[in-house]
Order: structure tokens, then sequence, then C-alpha cells
């Protein structure tokens, strides 16, 4: 009886230890949160800045996700991770709540209909899905996205992107690594009253208000957009963030070119869109052919100072954005084809900065080539760059819609990858630095520098990247929609992502940094070795627990029959 005893207390006080450790876990755990990532590239640890947003919330934000239903397993897998990111979201804040929506749930189709409409109406974009069986296909309708709401503003949030020429598998990756960012931006553009300020510069010629008015109002979710005219005064450049300097066709003035600089040395960053060469496209539709020629606005030596040089030059790339064209006549009626038009560059970012990382092709319209000059303290990133299949038009170049009738002489387009759009970074040296300055007025106090803090600027050599197109009623379209494609390009992201960098907004930029790496299968190594693997996942398995079975049971027996 004593040692049944002894045996009692024995695991009574173990016990006890255990309840009083699972007690102290308990209440540390209440006091001190953190979760541990084991992943290689930390997939579940959400970054800084979005954990202090979501910890600052006072109150509700409420996802309601359409991704839900019955649908492959590919689409599955990326709403159990909008699932599990929403999940990792809540456990920084309870007020984030969500739930998951199936819009094609209800038995009328009528009703189906409607939900559709609705969620369209409300800048949700469907998707069409190929379901194969085994003898039959069909289509099915989903909607990966969502719509976010807090404290009665709603706005819509895409979870698939869109890559035109990316494989199927890559773009569900990068659609899982974009979930935080995609989600945190929802949420601060939610719950951001206070804008920063950015300003477009106007007065110069550029594009009509109507070419523009698409990223002007995408923008104006973020930051307050403002149209900039500078004569001698720096006042409309006071308070500004980033200053953005769309295609002007009229020469600069030294005054405006002194106030850019001073703007620039003051730590404000630009955006330049700037055409080198003109060439339009309204030039071809009156006639057969036009000159494509150097057209200088007076920023050369500025841009040079800088540590960037905008080539008098034109591209050519086979890979290129078609357009569309008469190719012959049917009875009476023209034949229209769309062939590929080598002087509109489609260019995918192959770049990792998070400016331009997994976005879509950007659709591109008679653009030069840039080169960078060595400046001290200026760090340079390429952000785009031609296909290595480009040809270089020295000006005075002809231009003829011709070419779109005969095949292309590829041996000529061997000049390489030619970068467009560069990023510079660090402190600039004014250009106006141990030079007589034009007069202009600056606020009491203001002090004109010769060396700029640390700040940055994205130089484009094309202008109509940033342009919307109109439809047939002169209506602007999305920027970055083709019509005649009846596909959208990565031009507004681009923008998008190339103000928020240089605006300075880190919270925003940090969660594009994340990379969640594919891991694919080998599916002709799969195919080779099918009853090899098949063997070692499902049969080896089973044959090694049941030999360790029939040891252990022999030795008991043996064991115990002594």
């Amino acid at each position: 009886m004593s040692q049944n005893n002894k045996i009692r207390k024995k695991n009574l006080i173990q016990f006890l230890i255990a309840l009083i450790i699972i007690s102290a876990l308990n209440m540390i755990g209440g006091k001190s949160f953190f979760r541990l990532d084991m992943t290689a590239e930390k997939r579940y640890s959400l970054t800084n800045s979005t954990k202090e947003m979501l910890r600052d919330l006072d109150d509700i934000v409420y996802f309601k996700v359409y991704l839900e239903g019955s649908f492959p397993a590919e689409f599955k897998r990326l709403s159990n991770q909008t699932r599990e990111m929403l999940e990792e979201f809540r456990a920084y804040s309870s007020m984030i709540q969500f739930e998951f929506i199936n819009p094609l749930k209800a038995s009328d189709a009528r009703q189906r209909q409607a939900n559709i409409d609705m969620l369209t109406r409300k800048g949700l974009i469907a998707t069409q899905l190929q379901i194969k069986a085994e003898d039959a296909s069909s289509q099915q309708v989903i909607f990966p996205a969502a719509l976010v709401s807090y404290k009665g503003r709603e706005i819509p949030v895409h979870l698939l992107m869109d890559q035109i020429g990316v494989r199927h598998e890559e773009i569900l990756n990068n659609s899982s690594q974009a979930l935080e960012y995609n989600l945190a931006s929802a949420i601060r553009q939610l719950i951001t009253f206070e804008k920063p300020n950015i300003g477009f510069l106007e007065g110069l010629g550029g594009p009509a208000h109507r070419n523009v008015v698409d990223i002007k109002i995408s923008l104006g979710d973020f930051y307050n957009v403002k149209n900039i005219v500078l004569d001698t005064s720096y006042l409309p450049l006071q308070n500004l963030s980033t200053l953005i300097i769309v295609k002007p066709r009229k020469e600069f003035p030294e005054t405006t070119k002194f106030l850019i600089d001073q703007f620039i040395m003051q730590g404000g960053s630009c955006f330049w869109l700037i055409d080198p060469v003109f060439a339009e496209m309204d030039s071809l539709r009156a006639e057969p052919e036009t000159i494509g020629m150097g057209w200088p606005v007076n920023i050369d030596d500025m841009l040079f100072r800088y540590g960037v040089r905008l080539n008098v030059d034109l591209l050519k790339d086979l890979r290129s954005v078609p357009i569309p064209i008469t190719t012959g006549m049917v009875g009476n009626r023209p034949q229209i084809s769309l062939v590929p038009w080598y002087y509109f560059p489609m260019i995918t970012p192959t770049s990792n900065h998070p400016i331009v990382r997994n976005l879509n092709a950007i659709k591109t319209q008679f653009i030069s080539s840039i080169d960078t000059i060595g400046v001290e303290g200026i760090k340079k990133t390429f952000l785009l760059q031609t296909s290595p299949y480009t040809r270089v038009m020295q000006t005075p170049t002809r231009i003829s819609l011709d070419i779109l009738h005969n095949p292309p002489d590829e041996s000529l387009f061997r000049a390489g990858q030619k970068p467009v759009a560069v990023l510079l970074e660090g402190s600039f040296e004014s250009i106006y630095k141990n030079r007589i300055p034009p007069n202009v007025h600056f606020p009491e106090g203001f002090e004109i520098r010769d060396k700029s803090a640390n700040t940055s600027m994205v130089v484009v050599a094309d202008g109509d990247i940033i342009l919307n197109s109109l439809d047939q009623r002169g209506q602007p379209l999305p920027l970055g929609y083709d019509r005649f494609l009846n596909e959208t390009f990565g031009n507004k992201d681009f923008v998008l992502n190339s103000v928020n960098y240089l605006s300075n907004d880190p919270s925003i930029m940090e969660a594009r940094n994340k990379e969640i790496r594919l891991r694919m299968l080998d599916k002709t190594a799969v195919n080779n070795s099918k009853a090899k693997i098949q063997f070692y996942n499902v049969v080896l398995p089973v044959l090694l627990i049941t030999i360790f079975g029939i040891v252990r049971f022999w030795l008991r027996k043996r064991k115990y029959t002594r």
C-alpha cells in the first residue's frame, strides 16, 4: 500500500506542477503576444508597418471575400491563403472581421445574375474558368476579389493579378505574394484622411486633362492631387511631396527649371515622363508616313547633372503591342487585323525592385533609350528595359505603316536590352551651383541650396506610359487598357508604385518586398519516375510500419514467454 501511495503522491505532484506551468504560460501569453513562423521566406509573418497599422485601428474593418465555392484546387488554395492572411491580420487587431461569400450560391438564375451585376457595379472583376471533366468541359464565373468597408466607406480589392504572357502557376504564386500588400493597401486607403500632396506640372504643352484623368483619380485615393503652374514663384511647390512632369512640348523657362531644381534641393522628389523624340500616331492617320525627330525641351542639362541622359533615338522591339490595320478587303468591307507595331514595345519588368516586381507587362509608345552618368553619391536602378530583340533607330527617322505588311529582318534586332526607365536616389547637386540664378520669388526664410537632402526621382523616356486611351465617344478608358486587345497592361500599377516610392511611403511599399517561392513539382520527372514515387510515398511507409509491428510483437512475445 505504501508503494501505491508513493506512486499516487508522485503523480499528484506531477499533475500540480504541469497545471502550474500551463497556468503560468497562459498568464504570460495573455500579456506577451508572439508568433513563430518556421517557413524559409517567412510567408506567415507580417511586415512591421502592417502590424503597426493594424494595432492603430480604431474601428471595424470588414472584408467580404467572394472567393468561395466549388472551383479548381489552385483557386481554392488562393482562397485558403486569403483566409490565413486575414486571420493573421486579426491576430494583431480585433478590429479585423471577415466573411467568405459565394455570390453564385443562389438557386435562382436571376438572383445569381443580379449578384454578378451588383459586384460588377462595385468594381469587382469576374474571371471565367474553363472546367474540364472526363468527357466534357464547362465555364464557371468566379470573383477572386473582396469588398473592404470602414466607417461607411467601401473599396474593391482584386486578389488575382493580371499578367500577360505569364504562366498560370506563376500568376497564382505572384497573387499570393501580393496578398499582404493588396489587403494592407486597402486598409490604409480607407483609414487615411490626411493625404500627402502631389502635383502635376501644367502649362508646358502637356497632354489634355482627359488623357490623364484616370491616373489622377487613382492617385486621389492616396494623395491630394494638384495641378501646378510655375511662373516665378515657389509657392505652388510648397508642401508637395512629389512633382510629376508629363510629356512637356514647350521649352522649360529658366525660372521654371530653377524652381524645380530648388524643390529637389529641399528634398522633394520628381517623376519625369519625357518624350525626347516627337512621334505621334495621329500623324500616321493623316499621312502614310511621318518623321520622328528630336524634340528639345531644355532640360537635358538638368537631367545630366542629376545623373541621366535621354537619348534622341527611337526603339523598335520584336516584342511589341499589336495595332489594328487594314490588311485587305472582303467584298466592300475592309479586313482589319491586329499586327505587331514595333514602335510600341511591350515591356515585361524583370527587376526585383519593389516598384516593378511582379508587375504585368507595360505598354509603351515611341520610346527612347536612357544612359546614366557617373555622379558621385547617386544610386541608379534600371526599372524598365526592352527585350533583347531591340533595334535602335537614330533620329531623324522615317516612320511608316508599310513595315506592318512585310516580315521584319530579325538580324537587325540585335541591340540587346535598352533601359527606358531609371530610378535615381541620393543627394543631387544643383545645376545652378556657381551660376547666377534667374530672378524668382521664394517664401520668407527660404534657403537656396547647392546640394539636396537625400531624395529620389524616376525618369522615363516615354510620356505616353501614363496616358489613358479614349473610347470611340472620346470618353477616358482605364489607364493601361487596350480596347483592341481587350487586355489591361500594368501601366497604372507602375505609376502608382513609382509615386508611392517617391513619396517616401515605406508603409505601402514594404509589403511588396515579400517573396514567396513557388515550389512546383517537375512534371517530366514525376511522369518518368511515377512508379518509384508511388512506392516511396505509399508502399514503403506501410511496409516499414508492418515490419516494425512484427519485430516489436516478436520481441515482446520472446520477453514474456521465458
